[in-house]
């Protein structure tokens, strides 16, 4: 079993930057892929990005690339998401997601919201 924790979240102003974490504990080695998803309300939760856990490789959304990094530290065994640029278009509920084939594990979820 996994459980994972986000952090970070809050409010800024467009242009702002904002750090979330998401740290895991239990049988991490249940999981090989951490993704950041988001949520608003009526719509569907869409994935932001995602980090493989041993190689690193990484995957953005096309809204987020270039503003957004996703990052690990396994010693931790948390990952990041700095969001940089932010728009009023990123706020929702940021979610955590751990996976490993038909696995998933997800958090609580952390509110951004960006005011203009």
């Amino acid at each position: 079993q996994v459980q994972l924790l986000e952090s970070g979240g809050g409010s800024v102003q467009t242009g702002g930057s904002l750090t979330l974490s998401c740290a895991a504990s239990g049988i991490v080695s249940d999981i090989n892929v951490i993704s950041w998803y988001r949520q608003v309300p009526g719509k569907e939760r869409g994935l932001v990005a995602a980090i493989t856990r041993v190689t690193g490789r990484t995957t953005y959304a096309d809204s987020v690339k270039g503003r957004f990094t996703i990052s690990r530290d396994n010693t931790k065994n948390t990952v990041y998401l700095q969001m940089n640029s932010l728009k009023p278009e990123d706020s929702a509920v940021y979610y955590c997601k751990g996976s490993f084939e038909e696995n998933e594990y997800w958090g609580q979820g952390t509110q951004v919201t960006v005011s203009s």
